[in-house]
């Protein structure tokens, strides 16, 4: 798929949706830019994040050997699956977020926390919580998986390409070992493009939150896996 990027000037019009594209993280209390209401404010050019799967979807249907469900059940399964991520990962810091309408469930992995400045090793203190994504990713197996880097501006834009696309790739490693099918995830690096904003309650500063992973799960029906076995 053809992915659209935004420069860094586009933080500029992120603050212009002001308070209409805020949430409060319920872990901490602070304000946060969604980035679902970011894509729809700029009309969709977060494109990794509203679009389709890396890739795209048909052949890592068929790799994937996914079964499918039908549209009811997928519908039940997701507003499980989306639950049970919130409650496993209260007071981590993780994120977890519907986009679109139960097009795919977004596992925002916490900056600063998952990774060191500078690093693709993954902090041991978040083992668990990673855990516990892999558990719900297991359970609930009709998903494609799409791991995404990004790094803060430390450094040279090549190289933090590369360490964001390490990130990336740290992260659906730790997932595989931890019984996740490889066939299911693929994995891209954005380097320092898409700030994530945190509007700081009290006075209004906007953090970016660039040093972190996303985990998008996409779920996948029955008329997704007939559609991928036709063509």
């Amino acid at each position: 798929m053809t992915f659209s990027r935004i420069l860094l000037s586009g933080t500029a019009a992120l603050a212009l949706l002001g308070t209409t594209a805020c949430v409060t993280d319920p872990n901490t209390g602070e304000k946060k830019i969604s980035r679902t209401a970011i894509g729809t404010g700029l009309g969709g050019t977060l494109g990794y994040l509203l679009g389709g799967v890396i890739g795209g979807d048909t052949g890592r249907i068929i790799g994937a050997g996914i079964g499918g469900s039908a549209g009811a059940v997928l519908g039940k399964q997701y507003d499980d699956q989306i639950r049970e991520l919130k409650e496993q990962t209260a007071g981590s810091g993780v994120d977890v977020e519907e986009v679109g309408d139960q097009d795919a469930i977004l596992v925002r992995l916490p900056d600063g926390v998952t990774f060191a400045t500078g690093s693709a090793a993954i902090n041991p203190g978040f083992l668990d919580t990673l855990n516990n994504v892999a558990e719900s990713l297991i359970k609930y197996p009709n998903s494609l998986i799409d791991v995404y880097g990004f790094t803060d501006t430390t450094g040279s834009n090549a190289l933090n390409q590369r360490l964001s696309e390490q990130r990336a790739q740290a992260v659906a490693d730790y997932l595989a070992a931890r019984g996740v099918a490889r066939s299911r995830m693929a994995t891209q690096g954005y380097g320092e493009s898409y700030d994530y904003l945190r509007v700081k309650t009290g006075d209004n500063i906007n953090e970016p939150l660039n040093r972190r992973v996303e985990i998008k799960i996409t779920p996948i029906s029955q008329d997704d896996v007939n559609r991928a076995r036709a063509q």
